[in-house]
């Protein structure tokens, strides 16, 4: 074009001209590990979501609930490491995609809260999944056929006394419930403090007979996943008291995070909350 040429040329047709080359500027890409980050968080809080409808419902047995929880726990565990990966690309190389990744690790975040505070418990307590007010004498289990139809055969296992010394050294406020009661009416506020947490009873032998001994059988379920975990109730006669020993323990693995012994302190304390409005 001669310079004759470029001086005549229309003021429109230059402001096309411009738009024209502004859209052919390529656009800055986009990091492949922020779409990824994304895509498996969107992915696993959904699964995660699931593996807890199916627990919580009885759906399909315990231990494929918890490999469907462990698997997304690892997908969202990618998506974490790939939005540290995506950080240091756009920082690096200045490609978009930090929002995405930013949603992502929110979404991966918000699946691997309650595991990562189980996780904490887990280094912070003790390695035990049966707990009881009387370590040297548990109350045992019943094994009545009402209570084992109520658990679907199971039968807990028998308390292991070599671990008595670290629930001691652990939860020293984990003691034996003494109550200026009858035994009669205690064992009626211990009825009335089960059904006020959602225990359901499945044996039951008020106290009575030659030894005056009370025993309740009963079935709690956990918060999140809806686990059943066994709790026995022992009722024993003192001179105007009664002693009330609990035990309480989990089907699933070997650490409770703390469930059961936290699980005796409310009863404990519901209990005596019950005992002060006589």
């Amino acid at each position: 074009m001669s310079l004759p040429q470029l001086a005549t040329r229309e003021p429109g047709r230059d402001r096309c001209y411009d738009r024209l080359m502004l859209r052919h500027i390529p656009e800055e890409p986009v990091s492949n590990a922020a779409v990824w980050c994304r895509r498996l968080a969107v992915f696993s809080l959904p699964v995660a979501a699931i593996a807890v409808l199916l627990a919580r419902t009885n759906a399909v047995e315990p231990q494929a609930c918890l490999a469907v929880l462990g698997g997304a726990i690892v997908v969202a565990l990618i998506a974490l490491l790939l939005f540290f990966a995506a950080c240091v690309v756009v920082w690096q190389e200045g490609r978009r995609g930090l929002g995405a990744a930013l949603g992502g690790a929110f979404l991966a975040a918000a699946t691997l809260g309650y595991p990562a505070y189980l996780a904490f418990e887990a280094v912070r307590l003790p390695v035990l999944s049966d707990v009881s007010t009387d370590t040297s004498d548990p109350p045992r289990f019943s094994a009545s056929r009402a209570a084992l139809a109520a658990r679907g055969g199971f039968t807990p296992a028998a308390f292991d006394p070599d671990l008595a010394e670290r629930q001691r050294d652990s939860y020293p406020d984990v003691e034996p419930i003494v109550v200026d009661l009858e035994p009669d009416e205690a064992y009626q506020l211990v009825l009335e403090t089960a059904a006020s947490r959602g225990w359901r009873v499945i044996d039951q032998r008020p106290p009575g007979g030659r030894s005056g001994v009370g025993h309740l059988d009963f079935l709690d379920r956990t918060l999140v996943m809806g686990f059943s975990e066994d709790i026995a109730v022992r009722l024993r006669p003192l001179a105007g008291q009664t002693r009330i020993d609990v035990r309480s323990a989990s089907r699933y693995g070997r650490h409770d995070f703390g469930a059961n012994a936290k699980r005796i302190r409310q009863f404990a304390e519901e209990l005596q909350a019950g005992l002060n409005e006589k």
